[in-house]
């Protein structure tokens, strides 16, 4: 099942390391964050003002690519 817009971002995290580093590279300081289980990747982008649309492909890409 793909990530989407409604996941939490402790369980795309957690059930997708890869996608840690796309969090840090959209400098989201997420990771060892409490925020993170509350947070979903929507509520991310706008918290960060970065493009969902952009930061979800970017996310995707990560799991794809292992």
């Amino acid at each position: 099942m793909p990530i989407g817009f409604d996941d939490l971002v402790h369980g795309v995290m957690n059930d997708w390391p890869a996608n840690i580093r796309v969090f840090l590279d959209f400098r989201m300081g997420y990771v060892g964050c409490p925020v993170a289980c509350f947070h979903t990747v929507d509520d991310a982008c706008g918290a960060h003002h970065v493009d969902p649309d952009t930061f979800l492909k970017a996310l995707r890409e990560a799991v794809a690519s292992h």
